[in-house]
């Protein structure tokens, strides 16, 4: 094999985990360590430089990072890192002074934002501060999108909401609430706006036409009846619910029920367990709260008498899994009628723009979405980028970031007359944390402790009223255990191969078998003769150049590797040692400037 290339931010990349699967790629190892060591304001400034919404996300993310994390490799649960980004924004001091500012003079560009949701504040976090002019477009009265009226208030408080979007929208954007755009083409032919971006969400709930399901009111569709919630247009709900669909939106259904008076909450899943949509920790806190989830049950009839809804039927399935984990149609073996006064339907959610004319230049595929380019999000209308739920369909907050802060990036581009798709590549640096002999910035000692659990507000008090937040936040003391699970992946065990005499200390010290000197090979040869067998593909091998000794290579499988960082210490001659890996992913300020002559109008004017 060739000698590896530690350059190339790829490599390293992937050995930390947690970041290459965070969408927005935040430095999780980085923000740990500083909350480990009191900073709190730190970690929320480094978490908001990617993020945007430490606060919002530190409750309420997918957290796509902790499956990924490497903690899982040596025990069952990974570290709690989206808890921990609540710990960085729940104790940060006042951050105000250290967020980014609007300049006093505009470059003269005019940016329309449609939807006030977290695609859209990304894309606002990263133009205003370059001098571009900022309107967002909101239909309904406040901020937040899909995040305040999908996510109910026992999980997501709504101060924490209004406190990170007026960070954004106080930097100077103008905010039109009650402003819901009917017309694209009339906005692109009169509004005088340079670019303008689509982040409105996929705002539709996915129907499911069955007999009866138009015989009766007590039938709603999730989001909206989430939304009508939120806006106490909803306050109560029958004893006896049924929630259709297994995803989250069914599990802040299920609950928010049980808040405005359902008694007996039953979730009814088409599918077996192992093939839910909901996130493990969704579903662990809903069935906390004694709701019952019944699988294999296919919806088939509404039961309505005179008027009133009074059950539902259900084909009773049965299902065959194959050896590589894939589920047949499944075979009805039954039917069963379950009685309920309500019934409410969150089988997905679709995208819907009725508001744009299909003559304008827009395509939209065979799904009624546009068709976006995934790189620089600009659809085929030159000027106009989508975002978020309404680019690709529903995902999650921490991807609608990830997509705005790309769109930022094409939107500086393209006003600047620059090619959208001559990208800035990602970048790494290096730098070691020796402090000393056998001293390091961080702590390099392995703890075997388990996550810490949520604390969460007893089941008596949390039903009392909507608002009363479930999850507490870690103490002091857990949060002190739970940052010391993390195995500091960003510090790599970074080896200069002149160095090496072949003493083999590094290899007998290792407490994981990670590293073998050997002659060198392919690499299907190479995972072969390890001291112990690299199983894992998806994750590179480290292959130095040839040693000075005897021309073999020290190979590494970063897969088993802890960063315990013995074999720095041990090394009699330096060859090893602790380096970070910061790897910079380029945001819309760090490319160049628009032309001067842009730069004509003052801010306020």
């Amino acid at each position: 094999m060739k000698p590896t290339d530690t350059t190339n931010p790829d490599y390293y990349h992937k050995v930390v985990d947690c970041q290459w699967a965070c969408p927005a790629h935040t430095d999780v190892p980085g923000y740990i360590r500083m909350i480990a060591q009191g900073q709190f304001s730190d970690a929320y400034m480094l978490n908001r430089k990617s993020n945007v919404f430490p606060g919002i996300l530190g409750r309420v993310c997918d957290r796509p990072c902790e499956p990924a994390c490497r903690r899982g490799r040596v025990e069952d649960k990974p570290v709690a890192i989206c808890r921990l980004k609540r710990v960085a924004a729940d104790h940060r001091d006042d951050i105000t002074a250290r967020l980014p500012k609007a300049p006093q003079v505009t470059n003269g560009k005019k940016i329309a934002l449609l939807g006030a949701g977290c695609a859209s504040l990304a894309v606002a976090n990263d133009l205003i501060p370059l001098g571009y002019e900022v309107t967002i477009f909101e239909a309904l009265a406040t901020t937040g999108g899909l995040m305040r009226t999908n996510i109910p208030q026992f999980r997501l408080p709504p101060a924490v909401l209004d406190e990170e979007i007026a960070y954004i929208v106080d930097m100077g954007a103008d905010l039109k609430l009650n402003h819901r755009i009917d017309s694209m083409k009339k906005l692109l032919d009169e509004g005088g706006f340079d670019a303008v971006f689509v982040g409105t969400g996929a705002p539709r709930g996915k129907e499911l036409k069955l007999p009866g399901r138009y015989d009766t009111k007590n039938i709603h569709i999730g989001i909206d009846w989430l939304e009508s919630v939120a806006f106490e247009h909803v306050k109560k709900i029958g004893e006896n619910v049924l929630i259709i669909g297994v995803g989250n939106t069914a599990m802040d259904c299920c609950r928010t029920s049980l808040r405005i008076g359902a008694k007996n909450v039953k979730v009814m899943a088409r599918k077996p367990r192992g093939f839910f949509k909901a996130s493990e920790w969704e579903l662990e806190d809903a069935e906390e709260e004694n709701v019952e989830i019944v699988i294999n049950h296919s919806p088939k009839e509404f039961v309505v008498e005179d008027g009133k809804l009074v059950g539902m039927k259900f084909d009773q399935m049965e299902y065959k899994i194959d050896e590589k984990g894939q589920i047949d149609r499944g075979t009805a073996v039954g039917e069963v009628t379950i009685p309920c006064d309500d019934v409410i339907l969150a089988i997905g959610q679709d995208n819907a723009f009725p508001w744009i004319e299909r003559d304008i230049g827009i395509e939209f595929n065979d799904w009624e979405c546009p068709i976006v380019d995934e790189t620089t999000m600009m659809c085929s209308r030159e000027g106009v980028f989508f975002g978020g739920d309404s680019a690709f369909g529903p995902k999650n907050i921490i991807w609608a970031v990830a997509h705005g802060h790309e769109a930022a990036i094409s939107i500086h581009k393209y006003c600047s007359g620059e090619d959208l798709a001559d990208r800035l590549p990602r970048g790494v640096t290096l730098s070691s944390q020796k402090m000393g002999i056998h001293e390091w910035s961080f702590s390099n000692s392995y703890d075997s402790a388990e996550r810490r659990l949520m604390p969460h507000v007893d089941l008596k008090e949390r039903f009392k009223k909507l608002n009363i937040e479930v999850e507490l936040g870690y103490s002091v003391e857990q949060t002190i255990q739970e940052v010391e699970r993390c195995l500091n992946c960003d510090i790599q065990t970074e080896f200069t191969a002149s160095l090496c005499i072949e003493c083999d200390a590094c290899i007998d010290i290792c407490p994981v078998n990670c590293l073998t000197i050997t002659a060198n090979g392919d690499e299907e040869d190479l995972r072969t003769r390890l001291s112990a067998p690299a199983e894992n593909l998806d994750q590179a091998l480290y292959v130095s150049d040839g040693l000075p000794q005897t021309g073999r290579v020290m190979v590494k499988d970063e897969d088993l590797c802890v960063h315990c960082s013995l074999c720095a210490e041990r090394c009699p001659t330096g060859a090893w040692d602790m380096q970070k890996s910061e790897i910079l992913i380029p945001h819309a300020s760090d490319q160049p400037d628009p032309a001067p002559a842009h730069r004509a109008r003052v801010a306020g004017e």
